[in-house]
């Protein structure tokens, strides 16, 4: 009996200890999950803040992507000219339309007679744009031009980027007043002969000298001897014939029509494709330019309607 109630009572703590840790382990569990309650919202806070932090990051990028853009968008460009003396007052107008146009673009042009350009590019000057009053200079840049013209097999033009930009027109202009009263090349031809007149002209190596010297051949004159006559004189560029004219330094002078309209000089004659063939300004982007795009994009400009405007107000004319 005894035997029977000890083993009673070991049975009845057994099952107690059992409960106690049942208890323990609901008690441990709740405590457990109260904890990985809590983790879990701090993980969600946790997780939110670097989602908030990622966004922040990704919109600082995007910023900065633009800011990228916007810099890459106004890029500074200095695009540098060559072109022939007689386009100075066009060239300058359309300049200022054109930077105005085209944020972070600043033009510099380099003025001067078509012979003396195209040397200063031969020997290095850095151009990204020429543009020729004739078309032996630029003959003499292109490696595709006939050999006998471009005799040192330069190559500076751009493939495809060269182009018949304007047409002029070589023009007979006197001082105000026309004291020798020169009246047509006719005229001029025969005081020549006579050697009652005395003439500026340019250079033979500036495109309007050599349709002078066209215009002379026309009429059977010998240049050489109406200079030591002391009949004609020189100019370097058109620009300085058409100064000697304006200041009445001479009593004519061969030059273009723009440039006789530029300085308010009188024309009194025109010279026939048959003198001196037609007057062809051509262009193109060189190779050596470091703008290659950006000179491109210029001279697809100065081929629209409003470009061409600025040019036929001073006697330009596109080329038919």
């Amino acid at each position: 009996m005894k035997h029977n109630l000890k083993k009673a009572l070991a049975l009845l703590m057994a099952l107690a200890l059992a409960c106690g840790a049942v208890a323990c382990s609901g008690s441990s569990d709740s405590t457990t999950d109260g904890d990985s309650s809590t983790g879990s919202s701090s993980a969600a806070e946790s997780s939110a803040a670097d989602a908030s932090e990622s966004a922040a990051a990704s919109e600082a990028g995007a910023e900065s992507s633009a800011a990228d853009g916007e810099a890459e968008e106004t890029e500074e460009v200095e695009l540098i000219v060559f072109a022939a003396a007689s386009m100075t007052e066009t060239l300058t107008e359309i300049k200022e339309t054109y930077e105005a146009a085209h944020e972070g673009v600043t033009i510099t042009y380099n003025f001067d007679s078509s012979g003396t350009l195209k040397t200063q590019i031969e020997e290095g000057a850095e151009c990204d744009l020429f543009i020729s009053a004739g078309q032996k200079q630029m003959d003499q840049l292109d490696i595709t031009a006939d050999a006998e013209v471009n005799t040192d097999g330069l190559d500076f033009v751009l493939e495809e980027s060269r182009i018949d930009l304007l047409e002029n027109r070589v023009t007979l202009c006197v001082p105000d007043g026309n004291p020798a009263g020169i009246e047509s090349f006719d005229d001029l031809a025969e005081k020549l002969a006579e050697g009652s007149v005395f003439m500026a002209m340019g250079n033979e190596d500036v495109p309007v000298g050599q349709y002078t010297q066209k215009i002379l051949a026309y009429y059977g004159l010998d240049e050489d001897e109406l200079a030591n006559a002391g009949c004609i004189t020189y100019g370097t560029n058109v620009k300085e014939v058409t100064t000697q004219v304006s200041e009445a330094s001479v009593d004519c002078g061969v030059i273009y029509c723009t440039d006789a309209y530029s300085a308010g000089l009188e024309i009194v004659d025109y010279a026939t494709a048959e003198m001196c063939g037609q007057v062809i300004y051509p262009a193109a982007v060189l190779k050596t330019s470091a703008n290659q795009e950006a000179a491109q994009e210029f001279l697809d400009y100065l081929t629209t309607d409003e470009a061409m405007a600025v040019f036929e107000s001073v006697g330009f004319a596109p080329v038919a």
